[in-house]
This record gives C-alpha cells, sequence and structure tokens, in this order.
C-alpha cells in the first residue's frame, strides 16, 4: 500500500482545513475556492484524497514527493495575524430570515422579527441572535447553518427550549444550557445543519442567571 492510499485521521483535516484558511488570507484562494476545498478536505478518506486540495499551493511537502522551496505559506509564516485583514463585509438578510457573515460579528438583539426558518451561513464570524424580545410569529422556529470557523450564542427566554441534536460537526463543539425540550414555552428552536472549526452555545440571558443565584423563583 502506498503512501497516498493511507487513511487519515480529523487532525490532518484539521490540519489541512487551517492551511486553507492561511491561503485565503494571503490572496492565495478566493471564498468559493476556499469552501469548495474544505468540503473536499472534510470528505477526504485517503492521503492522496487530502493532498488534492493543496497540490496547486506554494511551499507544499506532500506525502511521498520531495522537499517543496522555501515558502512564506507554511515554513516562514509573516508575523501577525495568520490571516491578512480585510474589510468587514455586510450582512445580507431576507427580511431577517437569513444571516451571512464573513470575517465579521453580528449581533440580532431586541424586537427583531423571526422567520419561521432562519439560516445562518457565516465563516470566521461571531454570531449572536438573542431571542429574549424577539417578535415570534410561530412557537417552533428552525436554524439551519452551514458555518466555517464561526462561533454561534443562542441567547433565548427562560421558558425555551432548544433542540441542538441534528448538528453534524468537524473540529467544532455544542453547549447546551437550557432545556431540549419538549416545547412548552412560546419559543422551541429547532437547530441543524453543519458547523466545521466552530461552536454552538444556547444559553438564557445572564439577568436569568443572577436570579437563580439570587434564589428569586417569581
Amino acid at each position: 500500500m502506498s503512501d497516498r492510499e493511507l487513511r487519515v485521521s480529523d487532525a490532518e483535516r484539521e490540519h489541512v482545513g487551517q492551511l486553507l484558511q492561511r491561503a485565503v488570507g494571503l490572496g492565495m484562494l478566493s471564498l468559493g475556492e476556499f469552501t469548495e476545498r474544505m468540503d473536499t478536505a472534510l470528505a477526504a478518506k485517503t492521503r492522496g484524497e487530502l493532498n488534492a486540495v493543496l497540490i496547486d499551493l506554494p511551499g507544499m511537502r506532500l506525502v511521498g514527493r520531495p522537499a517543496a522551496p522555501s515558502s512564506p505559506f507554511v515554513n516562514n509564516p509573516p508575523p501577525g495575524p495568520a490571516f491578512a485583514p480585510r474589510p468587514a463585509q455586510p450582512v445580507i438578510g431576507d427580511q431577517g430570515s437569513v444571516i451571512r457573515a464573513k470575517m465579521s460579528g453580528v449581533t440580532r438583539r431586541g424586537r427583531w422579527q423571526v422567520a419561521p426558518v432562519l439560516r445562518s451561513n457565516s465563516w470566521m464570524s461571531s454570531v449572536t441572535l438573542d431571542f429574549t424580545q424577539a417578535i415570534m410569529t410561530t412557537q417552533v422556529v428552525e436554524l439551519h447553518l452551514d458555518d466555517y470557523c464561526s462561533s454561534l450564542t443562542l441567547v433565548v427566554p427562560t421558558e425555551a427550549t432548544v433542540d441542538l441534536n441534528n448538528i453534524d460537526l468537524i473540529g467544532s463543539s455544542i453547549s447546551n444550557k437550557v432545556r431540549t425540550g419538549p416545547p412548552y414555552g412560546r419559543l422551541h428552536l429547532i437547530v441543524q445543519g453543519r458547523v466545521r472549526f466552530g461552536s454552538v452555545t444556547a444559553k438564557h440571558p445572564m439577568s436569568a442567571h443572577w436570579r437563580r443565584l439570587m434564589g428569586y423563583h417569581g
């Protein structure tokens, strides 16, 4: 069996993902190319399949090949952040139902209109959705995720329930600090989709935490 046929681990896929992110920061890949190559890397089963997403990037030393010439891409990274600064991209929405963010911070708070179905497509971003004062037309709200290297925080009322059981995770984490169900309050949030190298947290507002600490149950 050749090296190209050897199976790869999640750690190797994650390492390749970090190299692709650096390539974006250096202007070697577009966001579309990054997304396509990340999909390939995450689905790769062998080193040959995983190497395919890096083969045209300078400074790569692939399995079974001689070392490439020194390149700032891998061997001598420039000082400072791994990603070149880029202007924040605007969040584009369809009446509040779509959250798109690229290298940005997004917060929905206050009396914002919540659609029955929400979609989040964020890339290297921090997204906070606060439902405590939101205006909802349905008790059950679906949130579909397709996030890369992002953190998502869901702040819900004390009587709300949140189901995070149908999220596909790659190198990611989930923290659910609220009830999962069955629905009994004005909001039952069902979250599903894919999160790659990111995190999802569901929690109550800080005021509810302090109320519990003070022993107030009214």
